[in-house]
């Protein structure tokens, strides 16, 4: 007798490592709309080696996601760490420290702020004095920008926060959720009157974990995926788009180009604009609100300079562009710099983003004109003497998902309602839980978990005399 079926809709890192978990448990099968696995991991050949022209870290501090390094056998020979996390801020023409001492920007060591020279000094006595002033109630989720801002000013949110947010999720402070966006900073304000203080009792405990905070692979990260889809062999199909689905007699079925599957159980690890349309017929409100989920399209420019042409380049591992600054570049990494294992590159290597969720000027442009308008923003920024001589334009067309405020009901509102429909949808992916390639990890530990208690109840029923 064969085992349960189980169909994963989506081939980047979350659908990828969720069959691979349960590759032991259930002939289990990827579908995957495109001709290309990875998601928004890829690793593409660049200036004499591979660059990660999507997400180039996984966040090491964060226990699934080197968890499954670990698994599928990379080795300490092949994990690395960078050799810099200092990052500076381009602000009216002229590079600044980013801060020491902040979480997720919002400052915690007044004196690094202050040496910074980001704040004026009406700005720095604002956030001194947050301890002295009465704390304001305010039911239920709150946007970043009106949680930190109303503790720390509107420049602490404009020139620390937001720019640190444009290369996370593209969003706008404004309107990004501060519970889902920032959950230390959530935290605590939840549970202390003083935000400065509770953050100031976070970064002490966060001190005594001297673990690097990111790693990346020798070769790519383009490697992880591949490694997965080796392992999971014929179980993964390309260019295999699912149209629907739809309940079925002893399941749910999968309708694709000209035949249906009947399976036991579904994972949609895709995009919620997908899953909203895949789930239409037979979780409609489950739908409406998948569809509600807005998302933001970027870009990568990749730009190889020759060394000479660097002499004066700043310190760390890049550059943070306020949105405040009207500039097209939002983030510059200086790869090279960043990675041990690119240092030796013959040129200096670095990528450079564009795009934020209301803001398409840089991808409405062709990608000579685009990579033209971006290599000029980061030779100012950088001071670099020449033109890159390698150029590379990579678009992610609706890639980051806007965690709006009230994000998590939203999610308690679509699981519910999931629940209400034919039982078997597993819902997953970086629309819901957090973008980076750590939470993708983790929650693909988790949706095999719920598969497997899942297909472990329809045993019990169907043994149940």
């Amino acid at each position: 007798m064969s085992g349960p079926r189980v169909a994963v809709i989506g081939g980047g890192l979350t659908g990828l490592a969720t069959a691979w978990h349960l590759r032991a448990d259930a002939e289990v099968v990827v579908h995957e709309a495109s001709d290309r696995l990875g998601g928004q991991v890829a690793t593409v050949p660049f200036a004499e080696g591979p660059l990660d022209v999507g997400a180039d870290a996984v966040l090491a501090r964060q226990q699934a996601g080197p968890e499954l390094l670990e698994q599928l056998g990379f080795g300490a020979e092949e994990l690395v760490h960078p050799a810099t996390g200092a990052v500076q801020l381009w602000l009216t023409d002229r590079l600044r420290p980013l801060p020491s001492g902040t979480v997720f920007g919002v400052p915690t060591d007044l004196r690094a702020v202050a040496a910074s020279g980001v704040l004026k000094p009406a700005d720095l006595a604002f956030v001194a004095s947050e301890p002295l002033r009465p704390r304001r109630f305010v039911p239920g989720d709150r946007s970043v920008a009106d949680l930190v801002g109303e503790r720390f000013g509107a420049r602490v949110v404009e020139r620390l926060v937001e720019p640190l947010l444009g290369g996370v999720y593209a969003g706008d402070a404004r309107q990004l959720s501060a519970q889902a966006t920032l959950p230390p900073v959530w935290a605590a304000a939840e549970e202390h009157r003083s935000l400065l203080r509770g953050l100031t009792a976070h970064r002490a405990g966060a001190a005594a974990d001297d673990r690097p905070v990111f790693v990346t692979v020798r070769g790519g990260l383009g490697r992880v995926i591949e490694r997965l889809a080796g392992d999971l062999g014929p179980r993964v199909r390309t260019g295999s788009p699912v149209r629907a689905i739809s309940a079925a007699d002893h399941g749910l079925a999968l309708h694709l180009d000209g035949r249906t599957e009947v399976v036991d159980a579904v994972v949609l690890a895709v995009p919620a604009a997908v899953a909203a349309t895949l789930l239409a017929a037979g979780w409609p409100k489950a739908s409406r609100e998948l569809a509600g989920i807005r998302t933001a399209s970027v870009g990568v420019v990749a730009l190889a300079y020759d060394r000479g042409d660097a002499a004066a380049l700043p310190a760390g591992s890049g550059v943070l562009v306020p949105r405040s600054q009207d500039r097209l570049v939002k983030a510059i990494t200086i790869s090279t710099s960043k990675w041990p294992h690119l240092a030796d590159r013959r040129r200096l290597v670095l990528r450079a983003s564009v795009g934020r969720v209301d803001d398409d000027r840089a991808l409405a442009l062709d990608d000579a004109a685009l990579a033209e308008r971006v290599d000029r923003e980061v030779r100012a920024a950088l001071g670099l003497l020449g033109p890159a001589r390698e150029r590379l334009v990579v678009r992610w067309p609706d890639a980051l998902p806007q965690y709006l405020v009230g994000h998590h009901a939203k999610l308690d509102r679509i699981r519910h309602l999931l629940e209400q429909g034919p039982p078997g949808v597993h819902l997953g992916g970086a629309s819901y839980d957090g973008v980076g390639l750590s939470a993708r990890a983790a929650d693909a530990v988790r949706l095999a978990n719920d598969v497997r208690w899942q297909l472990a109840q329809r045993r019990t029923e169907g043994a149940t005399p």
